[in-house]
């Protein structure tokens, strides 16, 4: 990683090894690009960075800077022919933007090196910021909290690469900080509705009875056969078992968990207003959304004159579990399906075929 300009003998501050051609055409395209974090299409991975730039540009400008020209290192890699469109005129303006930036930043930076810089505010930016909001007695802001964890992320991985053109090695303290950092970004992960994961049990919307009551039953895998060499997580449910099963895609799987809860969720609060004090959920609420998700499935197999794939066990305890299965497979199919969800004989055809050639639909036929 290297910079134009500057003082200093090393790093950051010695010229760029290479250069974009300037064409006549382009000129100087301002900072709106940046500013806004809109970028071309081709070098979307850069986005986060430039956001985690404007977010500290006022708290450190040297580190704003160090995290733009990372960025334009990062989208040089992504593209380097500037062959995608727009991106030869969004890395002339990014470049332009650091020639100006440069020697102002560098005159106000407060340690000796860019490395030692970085090190600095990461350390900084966890313990008056993260820890506070960790700290917090209510934790409310859960999104602000998740915010902190991704900026975080991304200063250490410009941290890193600091370091490494400068020849630094990072102190076993900020290491050991970034391993906390890891390790909480894997739980608090970005939802639309329902904060599932441990930390946040106590958001007021998690307290709801009904809610509580669909997450349960969710959670209830016994019985399921997991993949082998499969690592089980704590609190994995039945969707996590589908996942494993037949590969649907994470950001798929964490949608439609919450759209089945929450299907659940209110059906059960209509057809059970008092719940207990042990929220359980009941079984007329998944009966109702189990028929309204199938109501198109049966006619198909009527019209076809097919045998229906809904089979429930004649073992009591089961039979929750298994109306769960089937309907997480068919909210998942539909999650991945595309346009095909216009065609909802298309839908039918695969939940049908899905399920029949499963594994577990061999195993399961014999308890039936």
């Amino acid at each position: 990683m290297s910079s134009r300009g500057g003082g200093g003998s090393s790093g950051l501050e010695q010229p760029l090894q290479r250069r974009l051609t300037r064409t006549q055409t382009v000129g100087n395209l301002g900072e709106t690009a940046f500013d806004s974090e809109i970028v071309p299409s081709s070098l979307v991975e850069i986005a986060p960075i430039l956001r985690v730039a404007n977010e500290v540009e006022k708290h450190n400008p040297r580190v704003a800077y160090l995290c733009r020209f990372y960025a334009f290192e990062k989208a040089h890699r992504l593209d380097p022919t500037s062959s995608g469109r727009g991106v030869r005129q969004f890395k002339t303006a990014l470049l332009q933007r650091l020639e100006r930036e440069n020697d102002p930043t560098l005159m106000g930076r407060v340690k000796k090196s860019d490395a030692r810089e970085m090190q600095s505010f990461y350390q900084h930016y966890y313990k008056k910021y993260i820890q506070a909001l960790q700290n917090a007695t209510d934790k409310a802001d859960r999104a602000q909290l998740t915010k902190a964890y991704q900026t975080a992320n991304v200063l250490f991985e410009v941290l890193k690469a600091v370091n490494l053109t400068q020849s630094v090695e990072v102190d076993r303290e900020i290491l050991e900080t970034h391993d906390k950092v890891a390790e909480k970004t894997e739980i608090y992960v970005p939802y639309n509705i329902l904060p599932l994961d441990p930390d946040s049990a106590s958001q007021a919307i998690m307290r709801y009875p009904e809610i509580q009551a669909a997450v349960f039953a969710l959670r209830n895998t016994r019985g399921l056969p997991w993949p082998k060499d499969y690592k089980k997580k704590k609190d994995e449910d039945i969707l996590d078992w589908l996942q494993a099963m037949f590969g649907f895609q994470k950001d798929n799987v964490a949608n439609q968990r919450e759209h089945l809860i929450l299907l659940l969720a209110n059906v059960h609060i209509r057809e059970f207003p008092k719940p207990d004090s042990q929220p359980k959920l009941d079984d007329r609420a998944l009966t109702e959304v189990m028929k309204k998700l199938f109501k198109n499935y049966k006619k198909w197999c009527k019209y076809l004159d097919r045998k229906s794939s809904l089979w429930l066990p004649t073992i009591q305890q089961e039979v929750q579990q298994r109306k769960l299965l089937y309907m997480g497979l068919y909210l998942l199919i539909w999650g991945e399906a595309a346009n095909l969800r216009f065609m909802p004989e298309c839908l039918c055809y695969i939940y049908h075929h899905v399920w029949l050639e499963s594994s577990f639909y061999c195993v399961s036929t014999h308890s039936l």
